[in-house]
């Protein structure tokens, strides 16, 4: 009896601590452009109508802790979401979310891309990430600040980048 209490009080702080992570993202994250959320639904009923004829299986995964690996270059953003094995959950670029040009290396386009990642990695219940960062452009740490302000928590931050350590060898001195 005296284990079962403690549980019961366990599930109800967690209950509220959510209620009010909830109201925070809530007031805090505006919803998509409806220039982005016009291009998704196109690219959805696009996609949908091409695989009409095939039927795939879908398989109902739930899921609480995942790895979140963020692509920042000159040209592009990448937001991809795995589970904890490395399968991937959901991924998003600015191409995907209608940037083009030099509008898709933008904090805004990270920050929008983001958001449609997490929003669908969030239906299979993913809470908890660790964040692994690559490449020097400005949609670092937009996206960064959008995976906190889009309610997932960031346990940690690391940072990927590859750097070179001296390189290849050298040529051979020319010889006249």
């Amino acid at each position: 009896m005296a284990d079962e209490q403690p549980t019961k009080e366990q599930e109800l702080t967690k209950e509220v601590a959510q209620d009010s992570i909830d109201l925070a993202v809530a007031g805090s994250v505006a919803e998509l452009p409806d220039d982005v959320k016009k291009k998704l639904e196109k690219a959805k009923t696009t996609r949908l109508t091409a695989t009409k004829g095939k039927r795939r299986r879908k398989v109902e995964r739930t899921l609480v802790k995942g790895n979140v690996y963020i692509k920042s270059t000159y040209n592009n953003t990448i937001v991809t979401i795995t589970d904890e094995n490395g399968d991937v959950v959901s991924w998003a670029s600015a191409g995907l979310a209608g940037f083009r040009g030099p509008k898709k290396s933008t904090p805004y386009a990270a920050q929008v891309i983001t958001k449609i990642a997490v929003d669908r990695a969030k239906e299979m219940g993913l809470t908890d990430v660790h964040v692994f960062v690559k490449g020097v452009a400005a949609g670092r740490e937009a996206a960064i600040r959008a995976l906190n302000a889009n309610g997932l928590v960031v346990n940690s931050i690391k940072d990927v980048t590859p750097i070179p350590h001296n390189g290849c060898r050298p040529r051979k001195p020319r010889r006249v």
